[in-house]
């Protein structure tokens, strides 16, 4: 249980620090750049990369049900 937990908050801190960088790159379309340039540099930035690889680990943490299961007494 506590692997998950903490499977889901690195999730969450990635899709954080991705997101808040993405946004941060919004400012590049009021500089003149075109949509599809724009979509081509996010593609090539790591940070915002870790948008979805945080929400791949969130969603592993909430979906995939764990092997241990507590028996109740």
């Amino acid at each position: 249980m506590t692997f998950r937990i903490a499977l889901f908050l690195i999730g969450f801190g990635f899709a954080v620090l991705g997101g808040v960088s993405c946004i941060m790159y919004l400012n590049l379309l009021t500089a003149g750049w075109t949509l599809k340039e724009y979509l081509t540099f996010i593609l090539d930035r790591s940070e915002c990369h870790l948008f979805i690889i945080g929400f791949v680990l969130m969603a592993i943490s909430i979906y995939f049900p764990s092997k241990w299961k507590v028996e109740k007494i």
